[in-house]
Order: C-alpha cells, then structure tokens, then sequence
C-alpha cells in the first residue's frame, strides 16, 4: 500500500523491487507452459481423462520449472559448473618451481597447517606475506622461520611490539601493516600465485575480492566467502578467471571427483556428514537433557567424536549446520540444483563425499580424516605432491574396516531444512543463514543460551529477514546483513525470545 511504502527502508525497497520486477515465469517455466499449451488446444477433442492428464502433466511441467527458478540456479553462475578441466601445461613443482603463498589467518588452525605443509615442502611453496590477529607470540616464531616480506596484524597499537620481539631475526625485517587494509595488502601482494583465506567471518570477504581482483586463485578455507558473499563473489571470479579452490575435505573431495568430466556429465553431489557428536543420541533424549541436564548437552556439543577442531566448528557439526552450509557452498562452487544436492551420515568419515553421473555411477574419494590433505591440494593443484608416509599415513582398507550410511534425521537436525530453505531464497537470506548461526554458537558456547535456542534463533532471523531480502546484493550489503543478523539474534536473547535455559 501507500501507506507502507512510505515507511519503507531504502533495503526494503530494493528488497520489493528485486521481488517486483521478476516476471512470473522465467525462460525456463516459460518453455514448460509453451511446450505444453499446443496439447491443450488440441485436448478439446479428447476425453476428460486425457484432458486431466495433460493438465497434471502441464502443471507438474511449470512445477519443476518453478523449482529450478527457486534455486536461481544460474542466477550467479558457478566457479566449477559441473566438472573441472585439468590443465596440462603447468610446470611441475620443485627444482626451483614454487608456488607463492599469500596466508591470511596464519596463527589459526588452518594457517598453522598450511605452514607446515609449506616447511614439509619448501622446494615447492613459498610464503611471501602473512596476516594475523593478535596472537604476537605464534606469529614472530613464524615470521622468523618463513621470512615472509609482509605482514599484517589486528591491532595497530602491537607493531613496535612486534619488532621489538623480531629483534636479531635472520634476515630483513618484513614490511608490518594493520588492520582491514593490512589483510587487504597482504591478499593481494604483487608476488602471491594463491592467496589462502583462513580467517572465520565476513572479514574475510574484502581481502578475498581484492586477491581475485589482483589475479590471485583463492585456497577458500572460509565459508562466508560463497555462503553469504556468493551472490557477488562468484560472478567476480568468473569475470577474472580466477580458480575458487576449495580447502575443506568434503567440497575437496567433490572437487577431485568432478575432474575430466565431460559437459552435462554431473548428476547429483552427495556430501557426507560424521553426524557430530549426537548422532547416536534420539532428539527425546537431547530434549530431556535439555531440560535437566542443559550442560551435558554444551559439553558433548563441543566433542567431536572423529575431528580434532575448535569448538565453533564442533558444535556446527553437532547441529549438523556446518552440512547445511557445505549444501550452500555446493551449489555456488558446481551449480547443482539444490533438488540433486543430498547429505549422509557417515559415522566412519573415510568416504569425504561422492558424486554420481548421468549413467548413474558413483565417484568418491577417500582417506583418513586429516585437513591436511585438502590444503595441501589447493596449494598443488594440479598437481599431486609425493608425502611422506610417516606423516602422511595411506589409507589401509584392512584397518579401516566398515564403512556405513544412513540418512539424517531432520527433526532432530532442523538446520538442514532450514540451510536448503536459505540457498533456494537466494540473495542475501545465506547470509543471514550463517551470521545467526555464528552469533547464536557463540552465545551457546558462552553459556547465555541452550542448544535447542541456536535452531530457534536462525529461524527467527530467517522469518525477519524475508520482507528484507536482496537477491543482487553489494558486499556493502552483504557485509550489513551479516551484522543485522548477529545483531537480530542479540535482541531475540535481550528480548526474552531464547527461553530453553530460563525454563530449566
């Protein structure tokens, strides 16, 4: 109305027009409603009961149409649509060959064994800068054994710090930056073949868009990159030819499956999940905990019961969202539909995910579960490194024994409902998708709310932000829907929303 329209926000407004402006079919439910409207003019002479089939037909046409529509599947396009082409003209690594590493997160989990991936091989891989939080201690032993020529630190005020704790290092001191444009400098430093992006959130993103607009192939270690920043990301690294290379092991392994494939070849991607430390556990055990025994619950959530990792990611892979954000990532990084894109428990975590082809085989890949390996591979691709056995132990199949599946409970995981729900809205709903989830984590681990309030909270931040939804986002924008939602979710807790541990 009027009356509305007047009290609308300028996002609002983009929001209605992106909504308005789409015409009620696209080209591709369009083709559906044409193809089938000559059967129906000519359905005038045949009998009711064919005239009601060709109606279904037509409607289930226009359906599976709208879903694909739904999807907007090829709205952004994709960094590997469907299969990756492998070149061969590269020059191997090694005998004065190496590939230059720009680390953004270096005293992090993924930092750290990127650089010991680095020092394994250093005839192959070259750290030339580094960016770090506030971690000086981790961050000079690092600067003092890869003697990169820049670096970048959180906190402006710790530089003299720093040098003064770099005193008598081997070697030429680096160049020292701070802050925002520090990480910016040190992703696209003008030596850098890859830049890897290490760092947890939509800080992640400025850095990631300037190394793809300086030419750098992205070691993605991050998820906000494609989950809230796919929509802009994506065309972006088409527009520059610049390879998305994904580092964790589940997008990894469909990465290496998807190889070779011939056009069109890729049917459906199955990502498999641990089931995190709940999977053995019914939901009405988990609510009856909740309501007795809510820090059993916070402690077997941050208990993985295969992967060594820091409590956030443990406690995505108890809710099973880290799964609901890798469907995300599937979708931007190939370009499936979301309606071929399938999750499985795999309690043993040796098969890191499958895709299945038209002629309906299976492609997986295995190994032991260890992150080194898909770091490794978006460091080397396309090339294989030869490792040591010692620290790179092969896969036994003796040892490794059963391997077994089963399907996920969405009840007791309403965060996959809800992740596909996000990625078929598009814009800028995965974002908030994932920015409600961190901030409701964060709260969960900080022990103001229960475990069940984490799904709450992202489905009410999900309901908030429909009326608000930008489908062509800016980074601008995606960066202030991210902050919206983590604010959202504060308010919902300030407001009396989030009741689980009030009612124990």
């Amino acid at each position: 109305s009027t009356a509305t329209a007047r009290t609308l926000t300028p996002t609002h407004r983009r929001a209605i027009t992106n909504h308005t402006n789409q015409p009620p079919y696209t080209h591709a439910a369009m083709a559906a409603v044409s193809m089938c409207h000559p059967a129906l003019l000519s359905s005038r002479s045949a009998s009711a009961a064919n005239l009601r089939g060709r109606v279904v037909a037509r409607r289930g046409a226009v359906a599976k149409a709208a879903r694909a529509d739904s999807n907007n599947e090829s709205r952004y396009g994709a960094c590997w649509p469907g299969r990756a082409e492998v070149p061969n003209d590269v020059p191997l690594l090694g005998n004065g060959n190496v590939k230059r590493i720009s680390l953004l997160g270096s005293t992090g989990s993924i930092g750290t064994q990127t650089l010991d991936i680095a020092e394994e091989h250093p005839d192959k891989f070259e750290i030339v800068a580094l960016s770090a939080g506030k971690n000086l201690a981790v961050l000079q032993e690092q600067i003092r054994k890869f003697k990169p020529k820049m670096v970048s630190i959180s906190d402006g005020a710790q530089i003299q710090e720093l040098k003064d704790m770099l005193k008598g290092m081997d070697g030429p001191l680096p160049e020292i930056l701070y802050g925002a444009q520090g990480m910016i400098e040190v992703a696209r430093h003008k030596d850098a073949d890859s830049t890897v992006t290490g760092i947890v959130g939509c800080a992640g993103l400025p850095p990631t868009v300037a190394a793809i607009e300086a030419g750098k192939n992205i070691c993605l270690a991050n998820k906000e990159t494609l989950i809230a920043g796919g929509p802009a990301i994506v065309p972006l690294a088409v527009k520059h030819g610049v390879k998305i290379l994904p580092a964790d092991s589940e997008h990894s392994a469909i990465f290496q499956c998807i190889q070779g494939l011939p056009e069109g070849a890729l049917r459906r991607i199955i990502l498999t999940a641990s089931g995190g430390a709940f999977r053995d556990i019914d939901l009405a055990t988990m609510k009856e905990y909740s309501r007795s025994d809510p820090a059993f619950l916070q402690k077997k959530a941050t208990t993985h019961p295969n992967w060594d990792m820091g409590a956030k990611i443990t406690c995505d892979s108890a809710t099973l969202m880290n799964k609901a954000l890798e469907v995300i990532e599937a979708h931007y990084l190939y370009g499936t539909s979301y309606d071929n894109i399938d999750v499985v428990i795999h309690p043993q975590s040796i098969i890191h995910s499958m895709v299945e082809t038209n002629d309906s085989s299976v492609l997986a890949q295995l190994g032991w579960p260890d992150m080194r390996l898909p770091i490794l591979y978006t460091l080397s691709w396309p090339q294989r490194v030869q490792c040591s056995e010692v620290t790179w132990p092969r896969l036994d199949f003796i040892k490794m024994g059963d391997l077994t599946f089963r399907a996920p409970d969405v009840e007791k995981y309403p965060s996959l409902t809800m992740g596909y729900a996000a990625g078929r809205a598009g814009g800028t709903m995965t974002g908030v998708f994932s920015a409600a989830n961190e901030q409701a984590v964060a709260m969960f681990l900080d022990k103001k709310i229960g475990y069940f309030d984490i799904y709450k909270s992202i489905e009410l931040a999900m309901e908030a932000h429909k009326n608000e939804l930008i489908l062509d986002p800016s980074l601008d924008e995606i960066v202030a829907t991210d902050l919206w939602a983590r604010d959202h979710v504060l308010s919902l807790v300030n407001a009396g929303k989030l009741t689980e541990l009030i009612s124990v």
